[in-house]
């Protein structure tokens, strides 16, 4: 039987990227997320969240307005920054700067970190000693499609 609920962890790119534009896959789960679908559960960092507001005010303040407004609807769980103890269990797996992104995204007990950042995220694709899945956002609408297939 295939399990019923999915929870996703969004990077700050993934939240960004769905607030400046309206025809893309990020856009898409921020569309999903301001409703309660049976099969979705989402999440991201209190670090995430600050990465944000400081991307906002400092390069695209225009679209403040939109964040506020997505922030009042969006449907996920805001992860506290996780402590030095618990960086240190995944120190050296990635970028130190990113380092918040992933544990945050394990210690909420995440199946999927969705995030565009190839860069620093994809040579984290199909380890074992992380113990969730590495996706894009487009990757995931593939993922949330199929899962909603299933429950027909």
């Amino acid at each position: 039987m295939a399990k019923s609920e999915i929870k996703a962890f969004l990077d700050s790119n993934v939240i960004i990227s769905g607030l400046i534009s309206d025809k893309s896959a990020p856009r898409l789960i921020l569309d999903l997320l301001c409703h309660e679908l049976p099969l979705m559960q989402a999440a991201t960092g209190q670090y995430n969240l600050e990465e944000i507001e400081r991307t906002i005010n400092r390069k695209l303040p225009t679209a403040y307005p939109v964040f506020r407004d997505y922030m009042s609807r969006l449907k996920f769980e805001i992860v506290p920054l996780p402590s030095r103890a618990a960086l240190e269990d995944y120190r050296g797996a990635i970028a130190d700067t990113d380092l918040p992104v992933l544990v945050s995204a394990v210690q909420c007990g995440a199946d999927y970190l969705v995030t565009g950042d190839k860069k620093h995220f994809g040579g984290l694709k199909g380890r074992k000693d992380i113990p969730l899945k590495i996706c894009s956002p487009s990757e995931f609408v593939e993922i949330l499609a199929a899962g909603l297939r299933e429950l027909e």
